[in-house]
């Protein structure tokens, strides 16, 4: 189910997991190093989503 119509950051992902959650309204970052320095930036922990499509 799509709950919004803007995609995020997954949307250029490959991974058919990762692309099924492009259009959450949750600003997901694909593993890499953008989403650690952000985490660290903003002093927040990382919340990892682990799954398989």
């Amino acid at each position: 189910m799509n709950l919004t119509k803007t995609p995020n950051r997954l949307l250029n992902e490959k991974s058919p997991y990762l692309l099924q959650h492009a259009h959450n309204p949750v600003d997901w970052f694909p593993w890499g190093k953008e989403a650690f320095e952000k985490a660290k930036q903003e002093d927040k922990p990382v919340f990892l989503s682990v799954g398989y499509s």
